[in-house]
């Protein structure tokens, strides 16, 4: 291994971005949505002990969320990173166990559930030795890294008994909720297909740094946990990991999780029939893997999904996002986390439209007439309610009360389950260049033994003990 210095060991991802002051100012809004919920702060003792694993950008939102609620309590934080421990200790007011290993904080009888915030890679092995342990978890998406590992999470999960709630907060939407309610009551009209999208452009892309040594307040041995060895690059270590196959699955895994996990949830989607994707890293010049263009046909009963991510065309609009494009034989409904929009179909006699197109037929074929269904299929509709950081809110407050109750929390981890096997058949149908047939029942692909071959990875030693242990895989 090369040790040249790293000019930029954690990614470009400030390691101390928020002080305690900015904390707290942020998570203003949490407390005061959180106390109009209940009546009175309780006791240190009767409060449920939170231990947060990873806290990096999505880490440092959760643990603000759950640290203002006022029936939880952090009890400790555990990150491979140090300067990001430290961080991450001082913006809940210090008082916690702080710990590079998260073994640790498993071990810690005061931590009743559990928040993971990793990488992709860690999620699966992470839940289910929390579970084993007898703590709930709370755990950010997607939730698997290969599709094998859902249905090990899940028996896992109920062997002991454990509440898992999937970090796809947009359930918890209130404005999401109604629009749930629109389209089963079909305000739509029958469900055709479904577009998701996400475009931006990130030229030229992350750069080609040199292997290094890894810093020194990383511990990159455990970073990686079950992960392959490779040499250290800045590259593959804190943000970036999304873009290698090793640890994650680009934005078809990222952003399409939670893009489809809305198409799931709405419309009682088990899985799809078949899947096809292409696309390829065309455009990003630098040392990463996954696709910076790719396009994605999801097979359903009834109707299909198409999905787009670009990493180097920002589309149209400000932002580049079209979030959920419902289409209907009523109209269509575009959903986002801001809110959503109803654009209803004009009622029209189809040999007018015929006739306006050709002027009109000379010999007797379709003319105009008289328009009596002159009107629209459904009524237009636009909701601008929507909160990304009360969603998150809802979310962690879901969890809570869920542990209290011992119900399904909004996102269930079956459901976070199937899900991502969608996300991780597209990319297994890109890699291949082939369409895959797919048995949501058996949870199998049809008649492909290569491609069922990657449904499953092996573990890196010690961990691949770990998994023996949870007698799983």
């Amino acid at each position: 291994m090369k040790t040249e210095t790293c000019s930029n060991p954690v990614g470009g991802v400030p390691a101390s971005g928020m002080t305690r002051r900015t904390f707290l100012q942020a998570g203003t809004t949490a407390a005061v949505l959180s106390a109009a919920s209940w009546n009175r702060v309780m006791g240190a003792n009767e409060r449920i002990g939170i231990g947060a694993i990873g806290v990096g950008l999505m880490g440092r939102v959760h643990l603000r969320n759950f640290h203002a609620q006022p029936d939880a309590r952090i009890v400790s934080i555990a990150e491979t990173h140090a300067p990001r421990l430290d961080a991450a200790a001082e913006m809940v007011g210090g008082g916690v166990q702080k710990t590079g290993d998260f073994r640790r904080l498993l071990e810690n009888k005061d931590v009743d559930a559990v928040v993971i915030s990793t990488p992709d890679h860690w999620h699966a092995l992470m839940t289910m030795m929390a579970c084993a342990t007898g703590k709930d978890v709370f755990v950010e998406k997607p939730l698997t890294l290969f599709v094998r590992e859902g249905r090990w999470m899940i028996d896992v999960a109920r062997r002991y008994k454990r509440v898992v709630q999937v970090g796809t907060q947009q359930r918890s939407g209130p404005h999401y909720q109604r629009a749930r309610e629109l389209i089963r009551n079909e305000h739509i009209g029958a469900l055709l297909s479904v577009q998701c999208n996400f475009f931006r452009n990130v030229r030229p892309g992350f750069g080609n740094p040199p292997d290094c040594a890894p810093p020194r307040e990383l511990d990159y041995d455990l970073w990686l946990g079950p992960a392959p060895l490779r040499p250290y690059n800045p590259n593959r270590g804190i943000y970036h990991f999304r873009w290698f196959w090793d640890y994650s699955g680009g934005q078809m895994t990222n952003l399409g999780q939670h893009s489809l996990d809305i198409v799931h949830w709405i419309l009682g989607v088990q899985g799809p029939k078949a899947v096809t994707s292409i696309g390829g890293r065309h455009c990003l010049k630098d040392n990463c893997e996954v696709p910076d263009t790719q396009d994605a046909i999801i097979e359903h009963p009834g109707f299909s999904t198409s999905m787009q991510f670009r990493e180097c065309s920002a589309g149209p609009g400000p932002s580049g996002m079209g979030g959920v494009m419902f289409m209907g034989t009523h109209g269509t409904m575009v959903l986002g986390r801001s809110g959503f929009e109803v654009f209803a179909d004009k009622k029209e006699n189809p040999n007018n439209i015929v006739a306006r197109i050709i002027g009109g037929h000379p010999v007797g074929g379709p003319q105009p007439v008289p328009d009596e269904t002159a009107g629209r299929w459904t009524e237009p509709l636009k909701d601008t309610s929507g909160n990304s950081e009360d969603q998150y809110v809802r979310h962690t407050r879901n969890f809570l009360d869920c542990i209290k109750s011992r119900k399904e929390p909004v996102s269930d981890i079956e459901s976070g389950h199937r899900v991502a096997t969608v996300c991780h058949l597209a990319n297994i149908s890109l890699r291949l260049g082939r369409k895959l047939r797919w048995d949501s029942e058996k949870e199998q692909i049809v008649n492909d033994p290569e491609a069922s071959r990657m449904l499953v990875r092996p573990y890196r030693k010690p961990w691949n003990a770990e998994l023996r242990a949870l007698k799983v895989g």
